[in-house]
């Protein structure tokens, strides 16, 4: 389980300009921080940089368990999701499919993928393309 999430001296650019630089802050298990700023500011980016879809410029982004700093990468694949504005799916995918992918990028088995389909009742969903499902079912 994560307990930190540490920031220190990111910078990020987006081609020419200058996003942010020199950030610095912690998180710890339960608090919660609130980004705000412009259109184009770069909130989005700092949150796909910490989720490890962008390379900062420079900077430290670092993760912490209870027996101290932990790999990025095994930190992201086991407590870290990033739910932007985008939605992750491929319209032409399968339920299956798209779960599918998810689970296997997680380091998740088939049998857990089966039975969390089970419990919660999903099967008739699996085989529609993801196009076709409700808001609420995505």
């Amino acid at each position: 389980m994560l307990i930190r999430l540490g920031i220190a001296a990111l910078s990020l650019s987006r081609g020419e300009r200058r996003l942010f630089s020199d950030l610095s802050f912690a998180l710890s298990a339960g608090e919660a921080a609130a980004l705000t700023g412009a259109n184009g500011a770069g909130k989005t980016s700092l949150l796909r940089a910490v989720a490890g879809f962008i390379r900062p410029d420079a900077g430290t982004v670092v993760f912490h368990d209870a027996d101290g700093e932990i790999e990025a990468e095994t930190a992201r694949r086991a407590a870290l999701h990033l739910l932007g504005h985008h939605e992750g799916l491929k319209p032409q995918r399968t339920a299956r499919q798209e779960l599918g992918f998810q689970v296997e990028w997680l380091g998740g088995s088939a049998a857990a993928m089966d039975a969390a389909v089970e419990r919660l009742k999903l099967t008739p969903l699996l085989d529609l393309e993801t196009r076709k499902l409700s808001a609420g079912q995505r």
